[in-house]
């Protein structure tokens, strides 16, 4: 081999790690931030890849996430945010509430950013418009505080005879006082009186469920709060323990042996922001995409917890509802 082959032969081989590390480079990375924990979520996160994967991007092989969950501590977030964003990720997922989508979206007003949250994103000034949402964000309002008067409805339809319904809320939440409007303006028309017991740690969890034994408040509707949602197994046991009627706001709450649920359908809405992520990472710009609403809601009663607790479900609850836990 003469040498100037030789020099080329070895200038090639020099740059072979720097083109690996260019092409390594151009793999994109989506930041995922979510107020709950990676555990409590996983199923969904689950429903987000695979989302991504029926569309060719594919997690470690020609898409990477960063995974960010802050479990119910909302002041961690900025601090979240901050991180992806320094990560220059290509788009960042914001999930679990209007604290993460506000926090997202003051984090960086280039990324471009798919959220999902619960209460109006333009009351909350996350985005201009459901149609034309403007700026570098866009995602989906699934209704979660909007539709805490028909789950008020829908317990009191089962448990008629409670004149009292307590409910559960964190007031740290940042809708929790348009949720708390909302139910009490659903008592109201329903003659019922909302007894609320607030609740943003561990242990006030289970002095809530006291105060509301000591008041013998005959049911209770949990509040829709990605913290509240972390505890709910805890507060799945204490409903038990207190023989207390609850009504929770998604499935996998009845799944887990609670009475009743009725919300969107999560895995529905996960395949959704799958698909908006995808679209963006193909080139298309959140002012572009308008904000979703879901059209899906489920009615989830488990039977075997209104059994324990001596409840009759009415026949035509049974029938209109989307799945009955035998």
């Amino acid at each position: 081999m003469n040498r100037r082959a030789l020099i080329a032969l070895l200038g090639g081989a020099a740059a072979w790690p720097l083109a690996a590390r260019a092409q390594q480079a151009a793999v994109p990375v989506i930041g995922f931030l979510h107020t709950r924990t990676q555990e409590s979520y996983r199923p969904f996160v689950e429903v987000f890849r695979r989302a991504l994967g029926e569309a060719g991007y594919v997690e470690g092989r020609n898409v990477s996430i960063e995974y960010r969950f802050v479990a119910g501590q909302y002041d961690r977030l900025p601090e979240m945010a901050a991180e992806l964003v320094r990560r220059q990720v290509a788009v960042l997922v914001a999930g679990g509430g209007e604290p993460s989508a506000l926090t997202a979206k003051a984090a960086t007003s280039t990324i471009p950013i798919v959220f999902v949250m619960g209460s109006d994103p333009v009351k909350a000034g996350v985005v201009q418009a459901y149609h034309r949402p403007g700026g570098n964000i866009t995602g989906i309002n699934i209704l979660t505080d909007t539709l805490e008067a028909k789950r008020l409805a829908l317990l009191h339809e089962l448990v008629p005879k409670a004149a009292t319904v307590a409910f559960l809320w964190n007031p740290r939440f940042a809708s929790a006082e348009a949720q708390l409007r909302d139910v009490q303006g659903a008592a109201d028309a329903l003659a019922l009186k909302i007894s609320a017991v607030g609740a943003s740690t561990e242990p006030e969890i289970d002095a809530a469920f006291e105060a509301i034994a000591q008041e013998r408040i005959p049911a209770l509707a949990v509040g829709a709060d990605p913290f509240l949602d972390i505890q709910r197994d805890k507060i799945i046991a204490l409903a038990a323990r207190h023989a207390l009627p609850t009504m929770y706001q998604f499935r996998e709450h009845a799944a887990a042996g609670g009475l009743m649920s009725y919300g969107v359908d999560l895995t529905d809405v996960w395949r959704q922001v799958g698909a908006y992520v995808v679209r963006v990472l193909k080139g298309e710009k959140p002012l572009d995409l308008p904000v979703l609403q879901p059209t899906k809601f489920e009615l989830v009663i488990n039977a075997r917890t209104a059994k324990a607790l001596g409840l009759t479900v009415p026949l035509i609850m049974q029938m209109t509802a989307d799945e009955v836990i035998e």
